[in-house]
């Protein structure tokens, strides 16, 4: 029986939600099927429960615009839940709807102007050449990206966008580490998720006293209705009574930037690399040579190498009311679950999407989401990726893993795909 002739969800005889066979190379392989067959479909969700799940690229898009699609909603008393899923607190940015959310969002973009995160571009370089100087005084032999490069380049950064000071990014770190653990206990998540808010609850109040060149304290001066203050202070130079963020959603927003800024950001570093050494070494020397060739390249390896652990932004929606998505009605009441690695392998959208095409000119993939919970921090992900790929492809053009890439572990039970190590080997560059 095909998918297509099944009569209900139930008799699809699917495994269990999350699929087996997701890792960094792509989505689970049953995804292709259930776009071509399926592409809507109510699944079992492993521990109990059932959820819509979106697969198709215009279809993930239909539920990212329909405001009847609420991720509010998935924090009411009765809404469904699912077992192994980062739940981030309700009042972040990420669990609101318009107009909560719009307003909250407005005045998170005011900190994140494209100058000012351009700006960091010239400080990430910096911070990328003195972990590889590092790494090259450490002498013969395979060396670590992920505890060498990826992780202290991701972190020094989201640290020093957050004002963080160095003495305490070690603690941070192992914080940020146990929080994203899905498959730790609970108790273990809720003791680094406590630790890690009440750090950046007291680094809140400190940059409110004392502000600083930092996001957070461009956040904390950042208003609606009255303008950033020319001074870049919470109170001085601006009209009285703009709106503000308050204290809650300040450290809200800290916490969010920090889950995106560290934690995807080193994740896609370390996969991006060993993607290349492994699979595509003449591309890694072509781009040491042709570094303009990069942002295309960054864009395709975001299309293609999967970070989402369970091939869902892990962030249900709840049906307002009863939505047809793709010709199926997603009853009120019911949770949804966008796929954005399976859009991203639509051949409606993408030719020959299975393939890494890194001269694909037309690239809208769905890496960063969409809509009004588009990755806030995309901009500076992308700057952080692409200066990564420039230093290391300039520096290293033979580079290559100090294993096959079947023993490359990945870290189990994280909210994305991420490498517990990456050992390579880095010929000395002769420049």
């Amino acid at each position: 029986m095909s998918l297509r002739t099944a009569g209900r969800a139930e008799d699809l005889q699917l495994p269990e939600f999350p699929f087996p066979g997701s890792s960094h190379l792509g989505p689970a392989p049953l995804f292709a099927r259930l776009r071509a067959e399926r592409p809507v479909v109510r699944v079992a969700w492993r521990g109990g429960g059932h959820a819509w799940l979106v697969t198709r690229h215009e279809d993930v898009i239909r539920v990212l615009d329909d405001p009847r699609f609420s991720r509010a909603a998935s924090y009411a008393p009765d809404a469904p839940r699912f077992s192994g899923l980062f739940q981030a607190p309700p009042g972040m940015i990420v669990s609101l709807d318009p107009p909560d959310h719009t307003r909250l969002r407005a005045l998170a973009e005011q900190a994140f102007s494209p100058d000012r995160v351009e700006g960091m571009r010239p400080r990430v370089r910096e911070v990328a050449g003195r972990l590889l100087d590092e790494l090259e005084r450490s002498g013969p032999g395979p060396v670590d990206l992920v505890a060498g490069f990826a992780a202290p380049l991701a972190m020094t950064v989201i640290c020093e966008l957050l004002g963080v000071p160095e003495a305490d990014r070690d603690r941070f770190h192992a914080w940020v580490r146990r929080f994203a653990d899905v498959s730790a206990p609970p108790e273990q998540a809720a003791e680094g998720g406590e630790k890690l808010g009440a750090y950046i609850a007291g680094l809140v109040a400190a940059k409110q006293a004392e502000p600083a060149d930092d996001v957070l304290s461009a956040l904390i001066a950042a208003r609606l209705g009255a303008g950033v203050p020319e001074d870049g202070t919470p109170d001085g130079g601006a009209a009285d009574g703009g709106d503000r963020l308050g204290f809650d959603e300040l450290v809200g927003l800290g916490f969010t930037l920090l889950g995106a800024g560290f934690d995807s950001s080193a994740g896609q570093i370390g996969n991006f690399t060993a993607t290349l050494l492994a699979r595509h070494p003449d591309v890694w020397r072509r781009l040491g040579e042709h570094p303009e060739d990069i942002p295309a390249a960054v864009e395709e390896l975001l299309r293609t190498v999967n970070l989402n652990g369970n091939d869902t932004s892990g962030l249900p929606r709840i049906a307002t009311e009863d939505v047809t998505v793709g010709g199926v009605v997603i009853p009120a009441g019911e949770a949804v679950f966008v796929a954005f690695p399976s859009a991203n392998r639509d051949a409606a959208v993408f030719p020959d999407p299975d393939r890494t095409d890194f001269g694909r000119a037309d690239n809208p993939h769905l890496a960063f989401g969409h809509g009004i919970h588009r990755c806030l921090g995309a901009p500076l992900a992308r700057l952080e990726l692409a200066v990564a790929l420039e230093e290391l492809t300039r520096r290293f053009p033979g580079a290559r893993l100090a294993v096959p890439e079947h023993e490359l572990i990945w870290r189990a039970g994280d909210v994305n795909h991420n490498l517990l190590a990456l050992p390579v080997e880095l010929p000395r560059s002769t420049a």
